[in-house]
This record gives structure tokens, C-alpha cells and sequence, in this order.
């Protein structure tokens, strides 16, 4: 089966083709990839502002499919973005997959972003020699996918979510940020000593120089016994620090944050796998891409007995794209007439088909 995959929840517009291979097994082909991003823009202004992603999408959608079609003219069924995400660029993905669905009689699967950032983790690149995902990819080796029960940490600009996924469609929310997520206080910390957007990226750039121990930095909620997130104290904290310190060398701190919030995100994962004893972890979300985090990510999981397998996409496919939106498609296919489907921008990675036994 070969899947259409479309996605614009928020500033990239994104199409994707992918099919499945000899066996589910072995993971799902990538057969075209095609992404466009209006980020030069926001960057002017700090950040995101919906009018001009969406606008700047109405533009791209037809060209992005288009290219996206050029390896393979036959497809078998659509899949498009619903929620969560900005409400206009909801809409031009699903208004566009609807119209395609009615003209060309094509089945069509809404698609939850937050779950489907997880689905990253079964894809295989179509070039795997160009794309070289493994030193990425932890224990994900000889094309194995992961093995369920698993645990899925989704981390990104605006999410920060920890599931219990005990097959495909079946997915029980374990806990998530109660304020600040990990990505949001990466770009709100960084905007306070003057970095430009997106700052997690530029954190990580300058942490590579900075000693993370010269600052005190909070770890929010880390001893606590739930698997909830808080990242608003420790935005908090950077603040207070630049206002009450005249000199602050900034690799320093940023080196700090990014420890402060890996500490963070590894504890709580490692106090998922250890409660529910799953066979599989999965790391998803922009963050995702972050070298130091998949680095110790990687030293905690594997420290565990028994051992389980992480599973952390290439860093190309942490961000936005519609690969892996066509993948959850794929292992959760479930049509609806096209009349039926809405964009949702409230969504969350608890939709519709959660599982809360």
C-alpha cells in the first residue's frame, strides 16, 4: 500500500509518499520526502504568527504534493494532519486532502500530529547508505521496529508527553507538561539573553562550549512520583538569574538549561520503563533532535535490566513532516468519508481513539 501524507499543523507544509516493504517488520519505504518552510519569516518577528504560516502555505500546498508525486504517480489512500496544531494551517492541509480524496475517489485517514510523531520510528529511509540514519538511531538495528508494550516520550515546541502504547491504536497517556513544554522553555529561555528563533537549536550550539554545572538551575517536579512536566520554574529561574547577575556567560547557561531539561525528560522516561516493564522506547518530537539528550537517553535505557531497546528517529524526521503522518496511517487505518473530516487544533495525544484501561 502506498500512502499520500500531508501536514501542515503549523509552519512547514509537508507532503510524503511511503509504502509498506516485504513485512511490516522491516519497517515502512520512504519514497518521497518534500517539506517547505515559511521559518525565515518568523524568525523576523520571534516566533510563529499564524496568519503569514498559513498564508505562506496556500502557496506551497499544490507544488509540495506535487513534487511529492513525482516518484510515484499511484497512490492507494491519503492520510492528513487534523490536530492538533494553528487552525489555518489545519485547514489548508485538510481542506486540500479532502478535494483530493473526492476527485480522485482515494480513501482518506485523519491523522493525530502528536501520536504520528511516534510512527517516525518504523520508517526506513528509501537511501539508506545517503541518509545513514543508524548512528542516530540508539537500538534500533538490522531494521528491527519496536516491540510492543512501549513507552513514547513526544517532545517538542509546544508538547511534552509521556504514553503507554500497548499496540497501534491502543495508546494510554501517562502524563505531560502542566505548563511550559520542553521545547517552549528552550526558545522562551533563549529569548531572554537575546538568541534568535527557534532557540533550542541555538541552546544546544552554545552549550557544546558552556560548563552546565556554573549555575543552579531547578529540576521541576524530577523527584516527584507522577510522570508530569514543568518548565515554567526553570524559565522562571533564567530570568531571575540575568536580573540578578550583572555578568552571565552565556554558554554557560546554556548549557545549564539543556542539562536541567534532559535531566528532566530522562528521569521521567526511565520511571515509566521501570513502573510498566515495556520492551520498547520511543523518542519523538523536535526536541528529539537534540544530540545531547539522545546521547543520554541512550546511556539511561540502556543501563536498564532487562534490557530495552530505544528507538529515536533520524534527526530529519523528529521535525515536521508528513513521513511519518502517512506511517500512522498505515498501522492505523481507519478510513472516513471525506464529508466527516475536520481540522481539530485542540487535539491531544489522548484523541479519540485513546486507551484509559
Amino acid at each position: 500500500m502506498k500512502i499520500l501524507g500531508i501536514e501542515t499543523s503549523c509552519d512547514e507544509t509537508a507532503a510524503a509518499v511511503v509504502e509498506n516493504g516485504p513485512s511490516t517488520s522491516s519497517g515502512l519505504r520512504i519514497l518521497s520526502d518534500v517539506v517547505a518552510s515559511s521559518v525565515e519569516l518568523h524568525q523576523k518577528t520571534g516566533g510563529i504568527i499564524p496568519e503569514i504560516a498559513a498564508r505562506e502555505q496556500l502557496k506551497c500546498i499544490v507544488h509540495v504534493i506535487e513534487e511529492a508525486l513525482q516518484k510515484t504517480k499511484k497512490i492507494d489512500a491519503i492520510a492528513v494532519t487534523v490536530g492538533p496544531g494553528l487552525i489555518g494551517s489545519l485547514l489548508v492541509g485538510v481542506e486540500t486532502a479532502k478535494t483530493l480524496a473526492y476527485i480522485w475517489k482515494k480513501p482518506i485517514v485523519p491523522v493525530n500530529h502528536l501520536q504520528a510523531h511516534l510512527y517516525a520510528n518504523w520508517l526506513v529511509p528509501e537511501n539508506k547508505q545517503q541518509t545513514n540514519p543508524r548512528p542516530e538511531l540508539g537500538s534500533k538495528a538490522n531494521n528491527k521496529v519496536p516491540k510492543f508494550p512501549a513507552v513514547g516520550l513526544v517532545v517538542s515546541g509546544g508538547h511534552t508527553d509521556l504514553v503507554l502504547m500497548k499496540d497501534h491504536g491502543k495508546i494510554k497517556w501517562l502524563g505531560g507538561t502542566r505548563d511550559d513544554a520542553a521545547g517552549e522553555c528552550f526558545d522562551k529561555t533563549a529569548r531572554v539573553f537575546g538568541l534568535p528563533y527557534p532557540g533550542g537549536p541555538e541552546i544546544a550550539k552554545l552549550a557544546e562550549k558552556g560548563n552546565s554545572q556554573a549555575y543552579d538551575l531547578p529540576r521541576p517536579m524530577i523527584k516527584q512520583k507522577n510522570l508530569d512536566f514543568s518548565f515554567s520554574g526553570l524559565k522562571t529561574a533564567v530570568i531571575n538569574l540575568k536580573r540578578k547577575q550583572k555578568s552571565i556567560s552565556k554558554a554557560d547557561l546554556a548549557a545549564g538549561i539543556q542539562q536541567a531539561i534532559i535531566d528532566v525528560l530522562v528521569a521521567k522516561t526511565a520511571k515509566a520503563v521501570e513502573r510498566y516493564r515495556v520492551k520498547s522506547v520511543l523518542l519523538a518530537g523536535g526536541v528529539a533532535a537534540n544530540k545531547e539528550l539522545r546521547k543520554q537517553m541512550q546511556a539511561q535505557i540502556s543501563s536498564l535490566e532487562p534490557k530495552i531497546n530505544l528507538f529515536i528517529p533520524p534527526s530529519k524526521f523528529c521535525t515536521d513532516n508528513a513521513t511519518y503522518i502517512a506511517a500512522c496511517a498505515f498501522f492505523n487505518f481507519k478510513p472516513i468519508p471525506w464529508q466527516k473530516i475536520e481540522a481539530n487544533p485542540g487535539l491531544g495525544i489522548a484523541g479519540a481513539s485513546i486507551d484509559k484501561t
